[in-house]
């Protein structure tokens, strides 16, 4: 996958945020040396998150977000500060943008305060040094910028590359649980759901990440799994299925072959794989009335059969026994209010970055809700969570 091919899930999020008239557009057109974002004198122009999918030096791909203003006014005012407050969840590097005219504002100064606490690297931009007499000091984490001279946007970019650079070890999918030459198989059903004519996210990344690890990728439909478990002459190292087919899948692949899901891998890549095994276990304590959350990271058409509308809420009915209460959401809408929820089942996460997708987690805990992906609760209402496991010993030791 070239840098222009990246998904936006993988891409380092870099989100603008400051007062009305700060210049946040003006410095993103800079930065990004593309007319991105309108500009205007006019206070309140970007009145909702625009997003643009790059490549920046030094960085390489980004996600540029740039959004209204703190200080925006009125009930829509109001509707898109929270946007802005949303975006920070998916944040991986922040800019805030000042007037340097006017100085820090309480809400610029409120706002340092969230980057801190939620451990969030930041930069202060202090924007139209070119309308002031005396050039201002700038510290560790600041930079003095003009966008009408572009004096200090190099020295910006800069300073992002060096923060995106301080991420840590690359994370893999699967390829660290594999060695060169080992056989994989992957099992994707074709079925109504399934999109006409190519591979959805998740199995595209595995594929490429076990090439990557210099293994042999072999896929199949569930319907041909025990005929292309025949025909191989070397032992598969392990199988990877879609999650809804994980009843059919376990039954068929030999117990000496490790077998897990997507979702279970994307899970651990997201991060966030323990709370997520330690959440399945509310599922066998629902009780009638109980409020479940099924939430997907992303806005796909609903078809007859489709897993988180139709084939989920079965599932936990007839393992359950109870018919709890289920609320739907998709992409970027998460419920604010998670304590009205007995549990909240998600997918998992493809979409999302890996930021949003610890914030959702991190709600949930707050609120005290267990919280179980599409694939994990799967499994455990199959029986074979600890099976499905197998792969993550560290994991498996905590059940």
């Amino acid at each position: 996958m070239g840098l222009n091919d990246t998904t936006n899930s993988e891409r380092v999020h870099i989100g603008f945020f400051g007062m009305r008239n700060a210049g946040k557009s003006s410095l993103v057109n800079a930065v990004t040396g593309q007319d991105v974002a309108v500009v205007s004198d006019v206070k309140g122009t970007t009145t909702d998150p625009v997003r643009k999918a790059m490549e920046l030096l030094p960085l390489g791909p980004v996600l540029i977000i740039d959004t209204p203003g703190l200080d925006d006014e009125g009930a829509l005012g109001a509707l898109r500060i929270q946007k802005t407050q949303a975006i920070l969840a998916q944040t991986d590097i922040a800019v805030l943008v000042v007037d340097a005219v006017r100085g820090l504002s309480q809400q610029d100064k409120e706002l340092i305060d969230q980057f801190e606490a939620r451990k969030l690297p930041y930069l202060v931009v202090w924007n139209k040094v070119d309308l002031l007499e005396k050039q201002p000091v700038c510290k560790n984490n600041e930079v003095c910028i003009s966008t009408v001279t572009g004096a200090g946007v190099h020295t910006l970019k800069e300073m992002l590359g060096a923060l995106s650079g301080q991420s840590g070890t690359e994370k893999r999918i699967v390829a660290d649980l594999l060695e060169a030459g080992d056989v994989v198989v992957l099992v994707i059903p074709i079925d109504a759901a399934a999109p006409k004519g190519r591979l959805i996210l998740p199995q595209q990344q595995t594929i490429r990440d076990i090439l990557d690890a210099g293994g042999t990728v072999v896929s199949c439909r569930d319907t041909e799994l025990a005929q292309t478990l025949a025909a191989l002459r070397q032992k598969p190292k392990l199988v990877i299925t879609d999650s809804q087919a994980f009843g059919r899948v376990s039954k068929e692949v030999p117990a000496d072959i490790l077998l897990t899901s997507f979702s279970i891998l994307f899970a651990r890549y997201k991060g966030e794989l323990i709370p997520l095994v330690q959440g399945a276990a509310k599922l066998s304590a629902l009780k009638a009335g109980d409020r479940i959350l099924i939430s997907e990271g992303c806005t796909h058409h609903r078809q007859c059969g489709d897993i988180g509308t139709v084939k989920l809420p079965k599932w936990i009915e007839q393992f359950s026994g109870i018919q709890p209460d289920h609320v739907f959401t998709s992409g970027n809408t998460f419920s604010e209010d998670l304590t009205q929820y007995a549990l909240v089942v998600h997918c998992g996460g493809c979409m999302l970055n890996e930021k949003e997708m610890k914030h959702r987690i991190e709600a949930a805990q707050k609120a005290g809700v267990p919280i179980v992906n599409y694939g994990i609760a799967i499994a455990q209402m199959h029986g074979i969570l600890r099976r499905s496991l197998e792969v993550f010993p560290e994991v498996l030791a905590l059940l």
